[in-house]
């Protein structure tokens, strides 16, 4: 029990003492894990002019400490292929490319590493993987996969998306519970990062919903942890009070024992995979029952992937996820 308590604790300190959001976002990394956005950047408005183009290679940082300068569209082929399944839809792994590209291209004019622009860390900047990770992971199945991400990432070569004539923090994450997240409820307001329908259901979705059954010492020991004031005296069946959800349905805040928690500490206090969940009481214990995965906030990738399987483009789901940003480096724009 003791280990148990001490895990959530460290877990709870993880997500809250840290400027990012514990990840949770690609399939999975899963786009989970993103730096917090700039609010002084991004709600930039204006006419989009002069916009800059795409760089052509990158400094990334690597696993090993090395600083190694990349071509764009090499890194961006470990990005996709360690963000995305390959078996996803042609069209789902375009969107991926440029929402990949934007956000390198964000980190770069955010940069937090000295010399390099951007790391190879998933709870910092991207998931990437190098071509001998492929290699291993893919198998047999190498050839294919790495002809078809090597593809869309050439198809958008220099594309990225734009808002006020800057490139975007292209948030994205696994799967949404019919919306995507409202930016506002996770970090800063961001008028591009704004609640949207997201088509993925379970059927489209592995795992899309989930289940944690804990009992009532654990249940109580795991907030106890995190909330000492709690009290716990009374019945287990009066220890939830109220709860309150936000604009896309997520758990906003919860009231356990007289504390109030906010629905992403107990996403990392009990390891959920989203904040869209429910929590019931059957006598014998307490159950979370979790739909989707991720932060939510951005594009959703079982999302994109399903648009796409139904005949949308790349651009028209970018559109969807991102609203109101323009598509850079197409020509003619």
């Amino acid at each position: 029990m003791k280990q148990t308590i001490l895990y959530a604790y460290l877990v709870l300190m993880l997500a809250v003492g840290l400027p990012f959001l514990a990840n949770l976002g690609t399939p999975d990394s899963p786009g989970g894990t993103n730096p917090t956005p700039s609010a002084a950047v991004d709600e930039a408005s204006g006419p989009e002019t002069q916009l800059p183009s795409a760089p052509d290679t990158l400094l990334v940082l690597l696993p090993d400490g090395r600083t190694e300068e990349q071509d764009m569209q090499s890194y961006l082929t470990g990005v996709v292929a360690a963000e995305m399944p390959a078996e996803f839809h042609i069209e789902a792994l375009k969107a991926q490319a440029v929402a990949a590209r934007s956000y390198a291209m964000y980190c770069a004019a955010h940069a937090r590493h000295g010399e390099a622009q951007v790391c190879t860390d998933p709870g910092c900047c991207q998931a990437w993987q190098s071509e001998d990770a492929r290699r291993t992971k893919w198998g047999d199945t190498y050839e294919r996969n790495e002809e078809l991400i090597r593809g869309a990432v050439e198809h958008t070569r220099g594309e990225y998306l734009a808002f006020g004539g800057q490139p975007v923090f292209a948030a994205f994450h696994s799967s949404s519970a019919s919306r995507t997240e409202n930016s506002a409820d996770v970090w800063n307001a961001v008028p591009y990062l704004v609640s949207v329908p997201s088509p993925e259901t379970e059927r489209d979705v592995p795992n899309y919903i989930s289940t944690l059954v804990c009992s009532p010492i654990d249940f109580r020991d795991t907030v106890l942890s995190a909330h000492p004031e709690a009290d716990f005296s009374s019945d287990a069946a009066q220890w939830v009070g109220e709860l309150r959800r936000d604009a896309s349905g997520r758990v906003a805040s919860l009231e356990l024992g007289g504390a109030l928690l906010t629905g992403r500490e107990l996403r990392a206090l009990f390891s959920l995979r989203s904040t869209a969940f429910r929590l019931s009481y059957d006598g014998d214990a307490f159950t979370f029952t979790v739909t989707g995965f991720g932060h939510g906030v951005g594009m959703s990738q079982y999302g994109a992937d399903t648009m796409a399987r139904a005949g949308a483009t790349y651009e028209e789901i970018l559109s969807h996820y991102y609203p109101g940003t323009v598509l850079a480096g197409k020509p003619g724009v």
